[in-house]
Formats: C-alpha cells, sequence, structure tokens
C-alpha cells in the first residue's frame, strides 16, 4: 500500500509540474508584449523567451522569505555575533589585497565620485567575496519564474524586461548569470539598476561587472554617488555614551516608509558639536567636524560600543537597508584602509 501511496503522490506530484509548465509558457506572450512595450527589439525578445522553462526552484526559495517586519518592533539581535563573521580578519586580509591590487583604478574612482576608495572595496568584499561568489543562476529564466509566480510580478517582470534591454545594449546572453533572486556581477546590481549605473571604466565598450574589477568598482562608485555620497565625510564612528545619558530625550520621531525597521533603531539628528556636549566621546581616532549632522545608534544595547552615523552611512543603507550589513561595510572599510 505504501509504494502505491508513493506512485500515486509521484503521479500527482509530476501533474502539478506539468500544469506550472503549461501555465508559465501560457504567461510568457504577456512578458513579451511588455518588453516589446519597453522597446526591446522584437528578435531579442522572440530568442531569449523561446529557451526559457520554469525553474521551480526559485519560486521556492522566494516564497520562502520572511514578510516585512513590523513597524517598530521590541527586540534586537545583536550586532556582535553578524560583526565577527563579517568583518573577520580572512576577509579584511583579503579586502587589503584587493585594496592594493586595485589602488590605480581606486584612486580614479574616489576623485570622479567622492566614494572613498575603501568603501568601494568593502561592499565589493560584502556582496560577492571580492568577486569569488557571484551567483550562476541564468538570470532570464530565474526572473521570469518569478514574474510568472506573481507574488512580486511588478518587480520581476520589470527587471526581465530590463535584463533584455541588456542584451539590446550588447551584453551577451551567456553573461546574465546571477543569484536566484536577479542580482549579479561584482555589484550584484539588478537589471535595471545596471542600466542606470553600471560604467565601463577600463574602456572596453562593455559594462562588465561580471570579470572587470575595474568596471564593477566604478559601478559601486556610481552606486553610491548617485545615492547622494557626500565627499570628504566619514560614515560614522564607534563611540562610548555616558552612564546618565538620556536616551528619550533624543529618540526619534521620524518614520521611514523604505525601511521603518532598520530607522527605528536610530536616534534624532544632531550635529557633532551637539553629541560632544551630551558627553559622547570616540572610542579611537579624531571628531568629523562639529558641524556634520549623525544620529546614534547602539546596535549591542546600553553600555556597549555605539556608533554615531552620518548622511553617508544612510547611503550605504541604499545599497542594502540593514543596519548591520551598512555598519560591517563601514568597520570593513576602516579597517581594510588601515
Amino acid at each position: 500500500m505504501r509504494g502505491l501511496a508513493t506512485a500515486a503522490m509521484l503521479l500527482v506530484g509530476g501533474a502539478s509540474r506539468a500544469q506550472d509548465d503549461a501555465g508559465f509558457q501560457a504567461y510568457l506572450p504577456e512578458l513579451r508584449a511588455q518588453a516589446i512595450a519597453a522597446g526591446v527589439r522584437p528578435e531579442t525578445a522572440d530568442a531569449a523567451l523561446g529557451t526559457l522553462t520554469l525553474d521551480p526552484r526559485v519560486v521556492r526559495l522566494d516564497q520562502a522569505q520572511p514578510g516585512p517586519p513590523a513597524d517598530q518592533p521590541t527586540g534586537f539581535s545583536p550586532f556582535a555575533p553578524y560583526r565577527i563573521a563579517h568583518v573577520d580578519a580572512a576577509r579584511i586580509g583579503r579586502g587589503r589585497q584587493a585594496y592594493a591590487a586595485e589602488r590605480p583604478r581606486l584612486a580614479a574612482i574616489e576623485r570622479q565620485t567622492g566614494v572613498p576608495e575603501a568603501i568601494a572595496v568593502a561592499i565589493w568584499g560584502h556582496e560577492t567575496d571580492y568577486g569569488h561568489v557571484m551567483g550562476n543562476y541564468d538570470l532570464l529564466r530565474s526572473l521570469a519564474s518569478l514574474a510568472y509566480d506573481g507574488r512580486r510580478r511588478p518587480l520581476f517582470a520589470g527587471e526581465f524586461v530590463a535584463a533584455l534591454r541588456m542584451i539590446d545594449r550588447g551584453v551577451p546572453r551567456e553573461k546574465l548569470k546571477g543569484s536566484w533572486a536577479g542580482a549579479f556581477g561584482g555589484p550584484q546590481f539588478l537589471p535595471s539598476v545596471y542600466l542606470r549605473l553600471a560604467r565601463d571604466a577600463d574602456g572596453d565598450g562593455l559594462a562588465d561587472v561580471w570579470t572587470s574589477n575595474a568596471d564593477t568598482l566604478a559601478s559601486i562608485g556610481a552606486y553610491l554617488q548617485d545615492a547622494g555620497w557626500r565627499a570628504g565625510q566619514p560614515w560614522g564612528l564607534a563611540v562610548s555614551v555616558p552612564p546618565a545619558f538620556d536616551r528619550g530625550a533624543l529618540r526619534t520621531r521620524l518614520l521611514s516608509p523604505r525601511c521603518p525597521r532598520v530607522f527605528f533603531r536610530h536616534s534624532a539628528w544632531r550635529s557633532i558639536a551637539e553629541w560632544r556636549a551630551l558627553g559622547v566621546q570616540p572610542q579611537s581616532g579624531p571628531w568629523p567636524a562639529d558641524g556634520v549632522q549623525a544620529t546614534l545608534i547602539e546596535p549591542d544595547g546600553e553600555g556597549q560600543t555605539a556608533y554615531l552615523v552620518t548622511g553617508n552611512y544612510r547611503v550605504i543603507l541604499d545599497y542594502n537597508c540593514a543596519n548591520f550589513y551598512a555598519l560591517s561595510v563601514g568597520l570593513l572599510a576602516d579597517a581594510v584602509a588601515q
């Protein structure tokens, strides 16, 4: 009986997969029409769509993602374990090697964008371990499968069309490999971001963020510049907070529609001069200029290392809206540049 039941389940599963595949193929003309309306050449769309099949694995991966968090959560995980795992000696060492190897290009990128060389390297290190882990999913198949699933159809259908536009711009079809969710290359850009901000820094006619370190780093610099990086201003600094510090008086009243969980952890903004007057002390290094605006975050709770972070920290959050990510990028950049 168990064998019969197993066989029946396999038949049902096979029928379900066949139904999904049929539905996917029936959906592709809708994607084609959207692409043509966006200016994609018909021959580009037809060549790509004619080879696509549903990838159920990426659909399962997307469905397993957690939903949006509450606006004002009451508990937080500590930063220290994340920092140990992401700003470790091995990653710092590889970052210093990459930093030394790419200095001529990085210097030019900083002159052009205002983004510090070490920040670009730290983003690269966090996103792909300096180009070593970039994903091998077929981007068009992944994006079309995710669009078909429908949970975030506008996002993934738009990114699928953007990927076809990349082909029209001269990106070879075989280069379109990346993560299951559609990010690719050293910067882990989505196709729409690539179209806006990818840069050809080595002058070969293609913004090759898969194999060109120059293009990858220039593209990261362009992204941060576009997001509002202010040249000459630090991302932040580690500080100590006095025991009698009145946190309630500095609670933020700002709400962020994009990532409320992240900004809920930040204090109100004050100038560096005001933070100094409140008794906050840097743990090492000099203060930024008195007029620089900063907000306080205590990622491991009261009595532990805190950070005053500037508008450039918010720029890093634009790349990945997670405090632990942004803090780790800043700390890795500081360690790489030493």
